[in-house]
């Protein structure tokens, strides 16, 4: 199965680096990775709706040009499905046995994602009705496919 993460903005902090870099390992056995940064927008503290769209619409063009007509995406988004690790298990397997194994997942930016990005979506995933910093969401999401791969293969975990 191949799997694109793409995410908005640069992760700079070390440990979120380092922790990124160990699940990519991990997972070379389970699947080929791919990770996308798309630039993020400068945001000031105050802004107006109409100008978050904006800048919401920017980062979502961006997104918009990394994917391929054929890919599953699956956007991740505070008002989604939420499944436990054997439920996102569950929904990996059953998209590789119809015939979606390239697959894409989008982490917005610090305000979220565009409504053409809510669109394309095929699957709308929630790990929370919490926000997350993304840089964090996406050690939290590389995690949460490692431990469905290794649920799948009935490989041991943390329960």
């Amino acid at each position: 199965m191949k799997i694109t993460l793409i995410t908005v903005g640069k992760i700079k902090e070390k440990y979120f680096t380092d922790a990124i870099a160990e699940y990519t390992k991990r997972l070379t056995k389970y699947c080929q990775l791919k990770q996308i940064e798309v630039a993020d927008e400068k945001a000031p503290e105050t802004l107006s709706g109409k100008e978050m769209e904006q800048i919401k619409d920017k980062e979502g063009a961006r997104i918009l040009e990394k994917i391929k007509d054929n890919q599953y995406v699956i956007s991740l988004e505070i008002n989604g499905t939420q499944l436990t690790s054997e439920g996102l298990s569950e929904k990996l397997d059953g998209l590789g046995v119809s015939g979606q194994s390239d697959l894409v997942f989008i982490i917005g930016g610090s305000l979220g994602l565009s409504e053409a990005i809510i669109k394309r979506s095929n699957f709308a995933l929630s790990f929370s009705k919490m926000t997350f910093p993304h840089q964090l969401m996406k050690v939290v999401l590389l995690e949460q496919i490692y431990r469905a791969y290794r649920i799948s293969k009935g490989e041991p975990y943390h329960k």
